[in-house]
């Protein structure tokens, strides 16, 4: 039988020690380079992220973020892997020996991504996914969007309350806020103990119901994307 292919996303969350502030900044730029001279990941994104773990207008200056996707097949097991294997596979090796000459804690999550729906930057990066399926355990969400300019002042006024809710709900693990483009290109990567509860906060919380038809009755996103994944393993490493 043929291999047949999906894919899987790695995302890490950096953390730099304060004193090395300002090589976290710079690591957006080197780490550009690897990147793109790495023939493995069908998608990569380098990203900020925000102080209270979610979206958040005041930026972490101390920790950053990485996501790259690839095609895996069914020969595969990279859950067999340690946390440096996975990164030096989708990284490549400059950034993992960069993790450790800054002295970078990092979380790792290898995702399985599940079901969703939206573009990211007019692709469809995840593949095609379902919009549902009957899978209730542990969950990881994405949610991303990119705020038109005209509308951000609306989008930043509710978010917050929304998003101190999120971290006292039942049910809730932990969430980073990422981002592209500060203020415009904003996403929160949350985790749950299952999709129930995930669901029981989305929509049975009525503050969060009005932000989400406010949303569209006002049309806050010239894009978003919405998906959920498996979380495969993860990892916290402290150099």
């Amino acid at each position: 039988m043929p291999p047949t292919h999906k894919k899987l996303a790695l995302l890490t969350i950096a953390k730099y020690p304060l004193w090395a502030t300002p090589f976290g900044f710079l690591s957006m730029v080197f780490f550009r380079f690897p990147l793109w001279l790495n023939s493995r990941p069908t998608f990569w994104r380098l990203m900020g992220c925000g102080k209270n773990g979610t979206f958040d207008i005041v930026p972490d200056l101390t920790q950053w973020a990485i996501l790259t996707i690839v095609d895996i097949d069914n020969t595969d097991n990279p859950q067999t892997l340690t946390e440096q294997h996975l990164q030096r596979y989708y990284f490549g090796t400059f950034i993992l020996n960069w993790f450790k000459v800054f002295k970078t804690t990092t979380t790792t999550f290898l995702l399985d991504p599940i079901e969703g729906h939206g573009l990211w930057n007019g692709k469809k990066v995840f593949g095609e996914l379902a919009k549902q399926t009957d899978y209730d355990g542990e969950i990881a969400i994405l949610t991303r969007a990119t705020i038109r300019l005209n509308k951000l002042s609306g989008f930043w006024k509710n978010v917050n309350a929304v998003a101190v809710q999120m971290a006292g709900a039942p049910g809730f693990i932990s969430s980073y806020g990422i981002g592209e483009i500060p203020f415009i290109k904003q996403a929160t990567f949350s985790i749950w103990q299952s999709k129930t509860h995930m669901k029981q906060f989305a929509y049975g919380m009525q503050q969060h119901k009005d932000v989400i038809k406010k949303t569209h009755r006002e049309n806050w996103y010239s894009e978003e994307m919405f998906v959920r994944f498996k979380i495969l393993a993860r990892f916290c490493q402290e150099v």
